[in-house]
């Protein structure tokens, strides 16, 4: 019931905001914005610059979020058959204390960095306007696929190898 709850705000939501937002969101062949965001994981920061000549996946989760929680696994899974390929993956907590981003990669065992961005201004800047997001970015630093919503593992996976 409560899902059913959620996706009919969700479907709400996108008919009244998504209009108005949807021209400033992230197109395949957009350069990906910049971004410099903490650790989750303890120490330092990952930005964008860091990972240039390689292809970035970037998943945009909240502790909150059903369907990020249910992605989770199939993120972590690819990301181990694909890193060996130079695939890199970096989980973004969005507008979460760095506590609940902390306690969703110990619950979720995550294999990938995750960093976050407590004050959105990197969703912001990635058109987050709901979640999750995955966006997969190519070696010259394009975009070459911007999904909001669930995907599948099958369609992770796809996506990854478009970039590799």
């Amino acid at each position: 019931m409560k899902r059913i709850l959620l996706a009919s705000l969700a479907a709400i939501f996108a008919a009244v905001v998504v209009p108005q937002v949807a021209l400033a969101a992230l197109h395949a062949g957009d350069a990906a914005p910049a971004f410099d965001l903490p650790h989750l994981q303890g120490g330092g920061s990952v930005s964008l610059a860091s990972l240039h000549g390689k292809p970035v996946y970037l998943n945009f989760f909240a502790s909150w979020c059903a369907p990020c929680n249910d992605e989770a696994p199939a993120i972590s899974s690819l990301y181990k058959k694909y890193r060996g390929r130079g695939l890199v993956v970096v989980g973004v907590d969005e507008q979460e204390s760095p506590n609940k981003g902390s306690e969703f990669v110990k619950q979720h065992a995550l294999t990938y960095p995750a960093v976050g961005d407590e004050d959105g201004k990197a969703g912001e800047a990635y058109g987050a306007i709901g979640l999750p997001i995955h966006i997969f970015i190519d070696r010259q630093g394009k975009i070459s696929t911007y999904r909001l919503g669930e995907m599948d593992p099958g369609e992770i996976d796809a996506a990854i190898q478009k970039i590799l």
